[in-house]
């Protein structure tokens, strides 16, 4: 049976990040099709990857994103140290920066038995749960993928966004978690697309700094938890 893989990657570019998560998700896309020419006893299955990365200040637009969701000029994104790309997932515009927890599982799904819809409510459960373990009730949104608070009030923020790319069922791309993040960097977007609904962290509801290698290890151990359990 094949493993969850975790691997920090620590800080690293977005492209960089970007680079690997290719050529891991090209293995694994090139392997299943591999096997589809191969008895079962002769087939090869490669691990899932669970990749945990913080990022320098960026700026990422999905495939079907409106690029007028950036509300800042390319001078303003140099003066900020920011970068921005427009990448080839799900979902609208984003930001990633320090402090913030990105996620990027190299899946298979077919090894959860799962489509990609039970996928991304696999994702937002196991932020869900590592919320509880700080006693914050995540919930989702009807309309939207991530996590947020009191949605559907005056005061819907969202926590953590959430945007991915399958091809013959393997994912890549994932979800940002904001622990330490400094929110200001979302005022120079349109967060998601949405016009009318805030960005909260960790650090902003429980009014302190929080040890972020922690939140890691509370959060890969919810991830592994909840996907492996799918294979029993």
């Amino acid at each position: 049976m094949t493993k969850i893989e975790y691997i920090d990657l620590s800080t690293m570019s977005f492209a960089e990040a970007w680079n690997y998560q290719e050529k891991l998700f090209k293995e694994r896309v090139d392997n299943k099709l591999q096997n589809r020419k191969l008895a079962p006893d002769n087939q090869q299955h490669l691990d899932d990857k669970l990749l945990f990365v913080e990022h320098p200040h960026v700026y990422t637009l999905g495939k079907s994103g409106q690029s007028s969701n950036l509300l800042i000029s390319d001078s303003l994104l140099k003066r900020i140290n920011a970068t921005y790309f427009h990448i080839d997932r799900g979902g609208d515009i984003t930001y990633h920066g320090p402090g913030q927890i990105v996620g990027y599982p190299i899946f298979d799904l077919d090894h959860f038995k799962i489509h990609l819809k039970q996928y991304v409510y696999g994702l937002e459960e196991s932020i869900i749960i590592t919320l509880k373990n700080y006693g914050i009730n995540g919930q989702r949104l009807e309309g939207a993928t991530g996590v947020w608070l009191e949605p559907g009030t005056p005061r819907a923020r969202k926590i953590c966004a959430i945007g991915v790319k399958a091809s013959r069922y393997i994912t890549m791309h994932g979800f940002a978690f904001n622990v330490n993040t400094d929110l200001n960097y979302f005022t120079h977007i349109n967060p998601c697309g949405f016009i009318d609904k805030g960005v909260t962290s960790l650090q902003n509801e429980l009014g302190i700094k929080q040890n972020i290698e922690e939140v890691k290890i509370v959060l890969k151990n919810n991830l592994i938890g909840y996907f492996n359990a799918l294979k029993d």
